[in-house]
């Protein structure tokens, strides 16, 4: 297609602009922009810049990464130690989840979007963000559910919400436009990258209808929905046979029709190449192009697109209108990025720049993440916190003790700087350090005597252990959940010498079963604190020494290491078979013992909850009449569609009452059980959730108002969504309150 009387010429050339990813750099650290009228003033005639060279388009980089603070993983962003050297490095999303704190997430979000903008400005940065990662966090084994918020569908979706919105809303508000472009990721079933024999470019994961709706697919649905999000990025595997990337009843029917995006979907990188060469789903990259274009694919990250999308239309496999709706779907994002509103310096954001990027405000925020999402698994004996005034020495060992990298986990940039778990404590008292083992593996018991020694001299013992990114991350999946190597024994061994209380610290993406540890005496105090970012070791100290009262609860279960035993990783099933032994997944449907259940955590403060207002019984008013279902008198569940269900809420109202010495953030989660009328119900799950601060012996009342039809149904074996009818019983800590609903 060389000539240019070819009639499609200038289509082809917005095909091989827009639907591949550029890899150019600026040398000159500048924005790419496009209608650049200050050197090309006959520009002004167009109402927008069309897609010939000669109309000054540059390259453009789609490929970003905003997971949990500027990353420069996509080409398109870079660090430079002249320009920009660094950006905050926030804790990893499955710790930041942890939080349970919405307008915290939402508030990560805008900040991390002005440093984005600021790096855009100059020139070491694109505008589209490939984050987040709403991906539930199926298996404890996978190596990316340190990047997504946890197990829980409205977690992740109310997660998903919250970041998108403080990514992209612009100052004001004007919905047409953004801020920066985010990208709800990877749509669908993906949770295994590389475990053992099977690998995410070959899997074929086999999901059921009610799984895909009522858990893989839900938080996608919210982030277009209710987050307006500029673009879905669908995944490498398979789902029952068809890859994601060329389903046309996952991309165009659902995302693009039913839940109608405002955006542009992207493939992976690069899902069509693996398609053909991987999967050898097709016999040729022409009719993989093809199968991907007409299921609704935009983008490509990659160059298959860009390779072999003008032979697709010529052979007749795509018809050119697909192009053409790809193409107006990416140039629309970017005009609502501003690309083509000329220089940034003149734009809203225009006077964002260096000076906004690691800044104290921005490091500070990193700091108090941490401290939101540190979760407290056990404290004996009031152990816990540390008064530095009866803290001579403190012993502080672990692989993890000194941890820089480790911190900050996949997707991270280059942070402005680390404060390490023994620099954050020695800040406070005194500290003696001993590795006990030279690395996370620790396959030597070498270092073992050095580190009881020090714990018998030390008044206390911190360890910090736990895993890194040799153990899990983006394509390596775990085939164990216990602490690696030797750090079990050399947790317990160090707890025998100690002569004061002993913390064990785990710091991993996943999580461990450390059971040996919550039934060893000597072991005072456990505590979770994920992949902390850059300012973990300060956190930490915060919280050890009573500075900050934790309050984080577990967004995902930790499991027994027998459930990895008898469970494979491959089975997609979230519910429970009681015929093959299988034991389902998530706190929703697995039936079997954990080592800590989902939402746990404790505090140094008591938090009394006392119900004030909810009622015993509901009668719903249906929009028009159950006919065709059930009888008034037999009905068991009716439709929770809005033609039928409609709009129907009712409040629960309680007190919380901080009766402790300390001052605290509390999370205040309200579930249900369903009555288990529909087949295969969950048998408990998350409603809502509030975190509230309360000072010492301080009380506050909080409000939920629950919709009935959407929050109390479920879904049935087809993938629609069902109200059952009967005993409904909410739940608040310890606090149990029943509702029976009715037509």
């Amino acid at each position: 297609m060389a000539s240019q009387t070819n009639p499609h010429f200038p289509l082809l050339l917005a095909i091989a602009f827009l639907l591949s990813i550029f890899l150019s750099v600026s040398a000159q650290y500048s924005p790419r922009f496009a209608c650049d009228t200050d050197n090309n003033p006959g520009l002004k005639k167009f109402l927008f810049s069309d897609s010939i060279d000669r109309l000054g388009i540059p390259s453009y980089g789609w490929w970003s990464e905003a997971l949990h603070g500027v990353s420069d993983t996509g080409p398109a962003t870079w660090f430079n130690k002249t320009v920009v050297p660094g950006a905050t490095s926030y804790p990893q999303v499955i710790l930041t989840a942890a939080s349970f704190n919405e307008s915290l997430w939402n508030l990560l979000g805008k900040v991390v979007s002005t440093e984005a903008r600021a790096m855009y400005n100059t020139g070491v940065a694109g505008l589209t963000f490939w984050s987040p990662n709403v991906n539930i966090f199926r298996d404890p084994r996978w190596g990316r559910g340190q990047e997504t918020p946890g197990e829980d569908p409205l977690v992740a979706s109310r997660y998903g919400v919250a970041y998108v919105k403080g990514l992209q809303e612009t100052e004001d508000g004007d919905e047409d436009r953004l801020k920066i472009g985010a990208c709800c990721k990877h749509y669908t079933a993906y949770d295994l990258d590389n475990w053992t024999s099977v690998d995410r470019f070959h899997f074929n994961a086999i999901v059921t209808q009610q799984d895909l709706e009522d858990t893989y697919n839900l938080p996608f649905k919210k982030c277009v929905l209710d987050g307006n999000v500029a673009s879905i990025m669908c995944s490498f595997n398979k789902i029952n046979g068809v890859p994601a990337c060329g389903d046309k009843e996952l991309l165009e029917d659902t995302v693009r029709g039913k839940w109608k995006l405002n955006g542009y979907i992207s493939s992976d990188c690069d899902s069509l190449d693996v398609m053909f060469k991987d999967m050898r789903y097709e016999k040729t990259p022409e009719q993989v192009t093809a199968d991907a274009l007409n299921a609704g694919l935009d983008l490509n990250c990659g160059d298959s697109l860009k390779n072999f999308t003008a032979s697709a239309v010529k052979k007749g496999l795509v018809n050119e209108t697909m192009v053409n709706r790809a193409v107006t779907n990416s140039f629309t994002t970017l005009m609502r990025l501003g690309f083509f509103d000329g220089n940034p310096s003149k734009q809203m954001y225009g006077k964002l720049g260096k000076k906004d990027v690691c800044t104290k405000a921005n490091q500070d925020l990193a700091r108090e993440t941490a401290r939101q999402g540190i979760v407290l698994l056990k404290n004996n004996l009031g152990s816990l916190p540390l008064l530095p005034s009866d803290i001579k020495s403190l012993a502080v060992i672990g692989p993890n003790a000194n941890a820089t990298v480790a911190m900050i986990g996949n997707y991270a940039g280059v942070p402005c700087k680390y404060t390490t778990p023994l620099q954050g404590l020695s800040d406070s008292v005194e500290t003696l350090y001993e590795e006990g083992c030279d690395h996370v593996m620790c396959n030597s018991t070498e270092g073992f005597e050095k580190a009881k020694n020090i714990a018998a001299k030390a008044d206390a013992v911190v360890l910090v252990m736990g895993t890194d990114l040799s153990i899990e991350h983006e394509a390596l999946d775990r085939t164990e959940i216990d602490l690696p190597g030797q750090q079990n024994l050399l947790v317990s061994e160090v707890a025998y010498a100690a002569r004061g209380p002993v913390i064990l610290v785990v710091m991993s993406g996943g999580g461990i079963d450390v059971s040996f540890a919550k039934c060893n005496p000597k072991v005072t105090s456990i505590m979770w604190v994920g992949l902390p970012g850059q300012e973990g070791g300060g956190a930490l100290a915060d919280v050890i020494f009573g500075r900050y009262n934790p309050g984080g609860r577990l967004p995902m279960t930790w499991y027994p290491r027998s459930y990895t035993d008898t469970v494979t990783m491959s089975n997609m099933n979230m519910r429970a078979d009681p015929s093959t032994g299988y034991p389902g997944r998530s706190y929703r449907f697995y039936r079997g013992e954990t080592v800590y259940p989902f939402g746990y955590g404790l505090s140094y403060s008591l938090y009394v909850h006392h119900l004030v207002k909810a009622p015993k019984q509901l009668t719903i008013s249906l929009k028009k009449p159950a006919t065709g279902q059930c009888s008034k008198s037999t009905c068991k569940s009716i439709d929770a569609t809005d033609k039928v269900c409609g709009s129907q809420s009712f409040d629960v109202e309680i007190t919380v009452t901080n009766i402790g010495k300390m001052a605290g953030s509390h999370s205040v989660l309200l579930f249900s059980y369903p009555p288990q009328v529909i087949y295969n119900s969950p048998q408990k799950q998350l409603l809502d959730f509030k975190r509230v601060q309360l000072g010492p012996w301080n009380q506050t009342s909080i409000k939920f108002k629950v919709d009935v039809c959407k929050q109390l149904s479920v879904v049935d074996k087809d993938g629609n969504m069902k109200l059952p009818l009967g005993r409904h019983v909410l739940q608040i800590g310890d606090l149990k309150h029943s509702i029976n609903l009715k037509i």
